[in-house]
Protein backbone atom coordinates (compact mmCIF):
# COMPACT_ATOMS: atom_id res chain seq x y z
CA UNK A 1 0.00 0.00 0.00
CA UNK A 2 1.52 3.84 -0.85
CA UNK A 3 1.34 5.95 2.23
CA UNK A 4 -2.21 6.98 2.77
CA UNK A 5 -0.81 10.79 2.11
CA UNK A 6 -0.52 9.55 -1.01
CA UNK A 7 -3.67 8.04 -1.77
CA UNK A 8 -5.61 10.95 -0.73
CA UNK A 9 -6.99 14.02 -2.30
CA UNK A 10 -4.68 16.92 -1.17
CA UNK A 11 -7.46 19.26 -0.40
CA UNK A 12 -9.19 16.14 1.82
CA UNK A 13 -5.35 16.39 3.83
CA UNK A 14 -5.52 20.00 4.41
CA UNK A 15 -9.31 19.75 5.42
CA UNK A 16 -9.56 21.27 8.88
CA UNK A 17 -13.40 19.87 9.90
CA UNK A 18 -16.35 21.92 11.21
CA UNK A 19 -15.70 21.40 15.20
CA UNK A 20 -18.55 21.70 17.56
CA UNK A 21 -18.34 21.82 21.72
CA UNK A 22 -20.08 18.25 21.65
CA UNK A 23 -16.65 17.27 19.84
CA UNK A 24 -14.61 18.16 23.12
CA UNK A 25 -17.53 16.94 25.69
CA UNK A 26 -18.91 13.27 25.75
CA UNK A 27 -21.08 13.84 28.59
CA UNK A 28 -24.80 13.40 29.17
CA UNK A 29 -25.27 15.76 31.90
CA UNK A 30 -24.47 19.18 31.90
CA UNK A 31 -25.97 22.57 31.14
CA UNK A 32 -25.45 22.96 26.86
CA UNK A 33 -25.51 26.56 26.04
CA UNK A 34 -22.78 26.00 22.85
CA UNK A 35 -25.30 25.15 20.45
CA UNK A 36 -28.18 27.35 20.01
CA UNK A 37 -30.71 24.54 20.27
CA UNK A 38 -33.99 24.80 21.25
CA UNK A 39 -33.91 24.28 25.53
CA UNK A 40 -37.78 22.56 25.28
CA UNK A 41 -38.86 19.50 23.45
CA UNK A 42 -36.54 17.07 25.22
CA UNK A 43 -34.58 14.92 23.98
CA UNK A 44 -35.06 15.70 20.90
CA UNK A 45 -34.00 19.45 21.07
CA UNK A 46 -30.78 18.01 21.24
CA UNK A 47 -28.29 17.12 18.45
CA UNK A 48 -26.73 13.19 18.71
CA UNK A 49 -23.42 12.93 19.60
CA UNK A 50 -21.37 13.48 16.42
CA UNK A 51 -19.07 10.19 17.01
CA UNK A 52 -22.09 7.40 18.12
CA UNK A 53 -19.82 6.61 21.70
CA UNK A 54 -22.29 4.48 22.78
CA UNK A 55 -23.42 3.17 19.57
CA UNK A 56 -19.79 2.17 18.31
CA UNK A 57 -19.18 0.67 21.78
CA UNK A 58 -22.08 -1.69 21.15
CA UNK A 59 -20.85 -2.49 17.59
CA UNK A 60 -17.62 -3.09 18.37
CA UNK A 61 -18.32 -5.37 20.90
CA UNK A 62 -20.46 -7.59 18.84
CA UNK A 63 -18.28 -7.33 15.38
CA UNK A 64 -15.14 -8.40 17.80
CA UNK A 65 -13.41 -5.27 16.70
CA UNK A 66 -12.30 -1.39 18.47
CA UNK A 67 -14.85 1.54 17.91
CA UNK A 68 -11.60 3.12 16.41
CA UNK A 69 -12.10 1.19 13.52
CA UNK A 70 -16.05 2.10 12.57
CA UNK A 71 -16.73 4.56 10.79
CA UNK A 72 -21.05 4.89 11.01
CA UNK A 73 -23.05 6.39 8.39
CA UNK A 74 -26.87 7.06 7.03
CA UNK A 75 -26.70 3.57 5.29
CA UNK A 76 -23.43 2.25 3.05
CA UNK A 77 -24.38 4.34 0.95
CA UNK A 78 -22.62 7.16 2.68
CA UNK A 79 -19.55 5.46 3.25
CA UNK A 80 -19.25 4.99 -0.03
CA UNK A 81 -19.48 8.13 -1.09
CA UNK A 82 -16.87 9.37 0.96
CA UNK A 83 -14.44 6.76 -0.04
CA UNK A 84 -14.52 8.41 -3.39
CA UNK A 85 -14.49 11.96 -1.98
CA UNK A 86 -11.51 11.48 0.35
CA UNK A 87 -9.27 9.22 -2.19
CA UNK A 88 -10.25 10.22 -5.87
CA UNK A 89 -10.00 13.59 -7.65
CA UNK A 90 -12.55 14.77 -10.06
CA UNK A 91 -11.57 14.01 -13.63
CA UNK A 92 -8.29 12.50 -13.23
CA UNK A 93 -8.68 9.71 -10.61
CA UNK A 94 -10.65 6.17 -11.39
CA UNK A 95 -11.69 3.36 -9.79
CA UNK A 96 -12.33 -0.35 -10.77
CA UNK A 97 -15.31 -1.93 -10.21
CA UNK A 98 -16.36 -5.95 -11.02
CA UNK A 99 -18.79 -6.21 -13.24
CA UNK A 100 -21.88 -7.36 -12.50
CA UNK A 101 -22.59 -5.12 -8.96
CA UNK A 102 -24.40 -3.48 -6.71
CA UNK A 103 -25.28 -0.47 -9.00
CA UNK A 104 -24.48 2.43 -5.90
CA UNK A 105 -20.64 2.58 -6.64
CA UNK A 106 -21.50 3.83 -10.41
CA UNK A 107 -23.76 6.14 -9.40
CA UNK A 108 -21.37 7.32 -6.76
CA UNK A 109 -18.34 7.50 -8.95
CA UNK A 110 -20.70 10.16 -11.93
CA UNK A 111 -21.75 11.74 -9.14
CA UNK A 112 -18.11 12.65 -7.91
CA UNK A 113 -16.84 12.87 -11.79
CA UNK A 114 -14.61 9.70 -11.34
CA UNK A 115 -13.46 7.16 -14.18
CA UNK A 116 -15.22 3.38 -13.62
CA UNK A 117 -13.17 0.82 -15.21
CA UNK A 118 -15.68 -2.40 -15.06
CA UNK A 119 -13.43 -5.78 -15.44
CA UNK A 120 -16.12 -8.74 -16.11
CA UNK A 121 -16.55 -11.62 -13.42
CA UNK A 122 -15.39 -15.13 -15.15
CA UNK A 123 -18.17 -17.14 -16.53
CA UNK A 124 -18.77 -18.47 -12.73
CA UNK A 125 -18.94 -15.36 -11.68
CA UNK A 126 -15.21 -15.51 -10.04
CA UNK A 127 -12.97 -12.53 -10.11
CA UNK A 128 -10.86 -12.36 -12.55
CA UNK A 129 -7.80 -11.05 -10.43
CA UNK A 130 -5.53 -10.81 -13.29
CA UNK A 131 -8.06 -8.92 -15.77
CA UNK A 132 -8.42 -6.52 -12.71
CA UNK A 133 -4.75 -5.77 -11.77
CA UNK A 134 -4.37 -5.26 -15.47
CA UNK A 135 -6.93 -2.35 -15.61
CA UNK A 136 -4.70 -0.62 -12.93
CA UNK A 137 -2.80 2.30 -13.56
CA UNK A 138 -1.10 5.37 -12.18
CA UNK A 139 -4.30 7.28 -11.35
CA UNK A 140 -6.27 4.15 -10.03
CA UNK A 141 -7.21 4.54 -6.35
CA UNK A 142 -9.99 2.18 -5.55
CA UNK A 143 -10.91 -1.53 -5.97
CA UNK A 144 -14.54 -2.14 -5.34
CA UNK A 145 -15.61 -5.53 -4.80
CA UNK A 146 -18.77 -6.95 -3.20
CA UNK A 147 -18.78 -10.18 -1.49
CA UNK A 148 -21.44 -11.91 -1.31
CA UNK A 149 -22.11 -9.99 -4.67
CA UNK A 150 -24.82 -8.12 -5.74
CA UNK A 151 -27.02 -9.49 -7.94
CA UNK A 152 -24.97 -12.97 -8.54
CA UNK A 153 -25.40 -13.82 -5.15
CA UNK A 154 -21.77 -15.77 -4.09
CA UNK A 155 -19.07 -15.47 -2.08
CA UNK A 156 -15.52 -14.33 -4.14
CA UNK A 157 -12.04 -16.98 -3.36
CA UNK A 158 -10.52 -15.57 0.14
CA UNK A 159 -7.21 -15.90 -1.79
CA UNK A 160 -8.56 -13.98 -5.01
CA UNK A 161 -9.29 -10.98 -2.46
CA UNK A 162 -5.91 -11.19 -0.56
CA UNK A 163 -4.05 -11.72 -3.85
CA UNK A 164 -5.64 -7.69 -4.61
CA UNK A 165 -5.29 -6.50 -1.26
CA UNK A 166 -1.85 -7.53 -1.56
CA UNK A 167 -0.61 -6.95 -4.80
CA UNK A 168 -2.56 -3.07 -5.33
CA UNK A 169 -1.37 0.01 -4.05
CA UNK A 170 -4.70 1.89 -3.47
CA UNK A 171 -7.83 1.38 -1.29
CA UNK A 172 -9.68 -1.76 -1.82
CA UNK A 173 -13.47 -1.74 -0.55
CA UNK A 174 -14.88 -4.98 -0.02
CA UNK A 175 -18.70 -4.75 0.58
CA UNK A 176 -20.10 -7.55 2.60
CA UNK A 177 -23.53 -6.52 3.14
CA UNK A 178 -24.72 -10.12 3.05
CA UNK A 179 -21.82 -11.55 4.78
CA UNK A 180 -24.34 -12.99 7.78
CA UNK A 181 -26.03 -14.96 5.42
CA UNK A 182 -22.60 -16.65 4.73
CA UNK A 183 -21.13 -17.22 7.77
CA UNK A 184 -17.31 -17.60 8.87
CA UNK A 185 -15.87 -15.51 5.72
CA UNK A 186 -16.09 -12.60 6.15
CA UNK A 187 -12.59 -10.62 6.29
CA UNK A 188 -12.85 -8.60 9.20
CA UNK A 189 -11.12 -10.56 11.64
CA UNK A 190 -8.27 -9.71 9.43
CA UNK A 191 -8.54 -6.21 9.43
CA UNK A 192 -5.16 -5.48 10.97
CA UNK A 193 -3.60 -7.70 8.26
CA UNK A 194 -4.55 -5.37 5.11
CA UNK A 195 -4.03 -1.71 5.90
CA UNK A 196 -5.45 -0.38 2.76
CA UNK A 197 -8.76 -2.31 3.40
CA UNK A 198 -12.46 -1.31 4.14
CA UNK A 199 -15.01 -3.16 4.74
CA UNK A 200 -18.70 -2.12 4.35
CA UNK A 201 -21.39 -3.95 6.13
CA UNK A 202 -25.03 -2.85 7.29
CA UNK A 203 -27.90 -3.83 9.80
CA UNK A 204 -30.81 -3.39 6.93
CA UNK A 205 -30.29 -7.02 5.94
CA UNK A 206 -30.17 -9.91 8.10
CA UNK A 207 -31.04 -7.54 10.97
CA UNK A 208 -34.08 -6.23 9.47
CA UNK A 209 -33.12 -2.65 10.41
CA UNK A 210 -33.19 -0.87 6.68
CA UNK A 211 -35.52 1.91 7.35
CA UNK A 212 -33.42 3.19 10.40
CA UNK A 213 -30.62 3.58 7.37
CA UNK A 214 -27.60 2.16 9.75
CA UNK A 215 -24.08 1.15 7.81
CA UNK A 216 -20.61 0.31 8.77
CA UNK A 217 -17.48 0.81 7.47
CA UNK A 218 -14.29 -0.60 9.35
CA UNK A 219 -10.93 0.03 8.38
CA UNK A 220 -7.60 1.02 9.91
CA UNK A 221 -8.14 3.90 12.29
CA UNK A 222 -6.11 6.17 10.11
CA UNK A 223 -9.23 5.83 7.48
CA UNK A 224 -11.33 6.05 10.02
CA UNK A 225 -10.46 9.40 10.84
CA UNK A 226 -10.38 10.29 7.24
CA UNK A 227 -14.12 9.63 6.75
CA UNK A 228 -15.28 11.21 10.01
CA UNK A 229 -13.16 14.46 9.32
CA UNK A 230 -15.64 15.05 5.87
CA UNK A 231 -18.63 13.69 6.73
CA UNK A 232 -21.82 16.06 8.10
CA UNK A 233 -21.23 16.54 11.59
CA UNK A 234 -24.43 15.25 12.97
CA UNK A 235 -24.53 12.14 10.03
CA UNK A 236 -26.64 9.75 12.11
CA UNK A 237 -30.16 11.13 14.12
CA UNK A 238 -31.00 10.65 17.69
CA UNK A 239 -33.87 8.27 16.59
CA UNK A 240 -31.28 6.05 14.63
CA UNK A 241 -28.96 6.16 17.30
CA UNK A 242 -31.16 5.16 19.91
CA UNK A 243 -33.04 2.67 18.02
CA UNK A 244 -29.86 0.87 16.96
CA UNK A 245 -28.98 0.16 20.39
CA UNK A 246 -32.55 -0.94 21.29
CA UNK A 247 -32.35 -3.11 19.00
CA UNK A 248 -29.38 -4.48 19.03
CA UNK A 249 -29.59 -4.79 22.91
CA UNK A 250 -32.55 -7.58 22.79
CA UNK A 251 -32.36 -8.67 19.25
CA UNK A 252 -28.90 -10.77 18.47
CA UNK A 253 -30.49 -14.08 19.31
CA UNK A 254 -33.56 -12.98 17.30
CA UNK A 255 -31.85 -12.32 14.50
CA UNK A 256 -29.48 -15.38 14.63
CA UNK A 257 -33.38 -17.25 14.30
CA UNK A 258 -34.36 -15.08 11.29
CA UNK A 259 -30.83 -15.91 9.35
CA UNK A 260 -31.05 -19.65 10.39
CA UNK A 261 -34.86 -19.08 8.55
CA UNK A 262 -34.08 -17.25 5.87
CA UNK A 263 -31.10 -19.78 4.80
CA UNK A 264 -33.56 -22.67 5.04
CA UNK A 265 -36.51 -20.88 2.57
CA UNK A 266 -33.53 -20.05 0.49
CA UNK A 267 -32.99 -23.69 0.20
CA UNK A 268 -37.22 -24.29 -0.15
CA UNK A 269 -37.15 -21.97 -3.01
CA UNK A 270 -34.37 -22.89 -4.53
CA UNK A 271 -36.11 -26.33 -4.67
CA UNK A 272 -39.55 -25.63 -5.87
CA UNK A 273 -37.88 -23.03 -8.30
CA UNK A 274 -36.38 -26.12 -10.06
CA UNK A 275 -39.80 -27.61 -11.06
CA UNK A 276 -41.10 -24.63 -12.60
CA UNK A 277 -39.85 -25.24 -16.75
CA UNK A 278 -38.92 -21.80 -17.18
CA UNK A 279 -36.47 -22.16 -14.68
CA UNK A 280 -33.31 -23.02 -16.72
CA UNK A 281 -31.15 -22.56 -13.84
CA UNK A 282 -30.22 -21.39 -10.44
CA UNK A 283 -27.14 -19.76 -9.31
CA UNK A 284 -25.64 -21.18 -5.82
CA UNK A 285 -26.32 -18.26 -3.24
CA UNK A 286 -24.39 -16.80 -0.13
CA UNK A 287 -26.91 -14.21 0.19
CA UNK A 288 -31.09 -13.58 1.31
CA UNK A 289 -31.67 -13.61 -2.53
CA UNK A 290 -31.59 -16.39 -6.04
CA UNK A 291 -30.52 -15.48 -8.91
CA UNK A 292 -32.29 -17.60 -11.85
CA UNK A 293 -31.93 -17.60 -15.51
CA UNK A 294 -35.19 -17.65 -17.35
CA UNK A 295 -36.32 -17.41 -21.35
CA UNK A 296 -38.10 -14.67 -20.58
CA UNK A 297 -37.00 -12.66 -17.63
CA UNK A 298 -39.15 -9.14 -18.93
CA UNK A 299 -42.62 -11.23 -19.39
CA UNK A 300 -42.12 -13.09 -16.11
CA UNK A 301 -41.91 -9.81 -14.15
CA UNK A 302 -44.49 -8.15 -15.98
CA UNK A 303 -46.38 -10.89 -14.72
CA UNK A 304 -45.42 -10.77 -11.21
CA UNK A 305 -46.11 -7.21 -10.72
CA UNK A 306 -49.94 -8.00 -12.07
CA UNK A 307 -50.08 -10.10 -9.24
CA UNK A 308 -48.20 -7.50 -6.98
CA UNK A 309 -45.08 -9.04 -6.58
CA UNK A 310 -42.15 -7.15 -7.10
CA UNK A 311 -39.13 -8.55 -7.91
CA UNK A 312 -35.84 -7.80 -9.86
CA UNK A 313 -35.48 -7.80 -13.59
CA UNK A 314 -31.61 -8.21 -14.17
CA UNK A 315 -31.47 -9.17 -17.89
CA UNK A 316 -30.02 -5.92 -19.03
CA UNK A 317 -26.81 -6.42 -16.40
CA UNK A 318 -23.34 -8.03 -17.97
CA UNK A 319 -23.05 -11.49 -17.68
CA UNK A 320 -26.96 -12.13 -16.53
CA UNK A 321 -29.10 -12.53 -19.66
CA UNK A 322 -32.63 -13.88 -18.87
CA UNK A 323 -32.10 -13.05 -15.44
CA UNK A 324 -34.76 -12.77 -12.60
CA UNK A 325 -33.19 -11.47 -8.90
CA UNK A 326 -36.05 -13.18 -6.01
CA UNK A 327 -35.14 -11.73 -2.65
CA UNK A 328 -36.01 -14.52 -0.09
CA UNK A 329 -39.24 -13.03 1.58
CA UNK A 330 -41.42 -14.81 4.73
CA UNK A 331 -42.51 -18.39 4.36
CA UNK A 332 -45.98 -16.95 3.28
CA UNK A 333 -45.14 -14.54 1.00
CA UNK A 334 -42.86 -17.41 -1.11
CA UNK A 335 -45.44 -19.93 -0.99
CA UNK A 336 -47.33 -17.36 -2.68
CA UNK A 337 -44.60 -16.10 -5.14
CA UNK A 338 -44.19 -20.48 -6.27
CA UNK A 339 -48.13 -20.38 -6.10
CA UNK A 340 -48.11 -17.28 -8.75
CA UNK A 341 -45.49 -18.54 -10.88
CA UNK A 342 -47.01 -22.05 -11.17
CA UNK A 343 -50.12 -20.46 -12.75
CA UNK A 344 -47.51 -19.01 -15.56
CA UNK A 345 -47.63 -20.28 -18.62
CA UNK A 346 -44.84 -19.13 -21.23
Amino acid sequence: MKPLEQLLRPNILKLKPYSSARDEYSGDEGIFLDANENPFNAPYNRYPDPHQRKLKAIIGELKGTDPSTIFLGNGSDEAIDLVFRAFCRPGIDNVISIDPTYGMYQVAAETNDIEVRKVLLTPDFGLDTKAILSAVDQHTKIIWLCSPNNPTGNCFQEADIQKLLTSFEGIVVLDEAYIDFAPGKSLLPQLKQFPNLVILQTFSKAWGMAGIRLGMAFAMPDIIKILSRIKYPYNLNVLTQRKAIELLGKNKATTEEWIQLLIEERRKMAENLKQLPFVHHIYPSDANFLLLKTPDAKKIYAYLVEQKIIIRDRSSVALCAGCLRITIGSPEENKTLISKLKDLQL
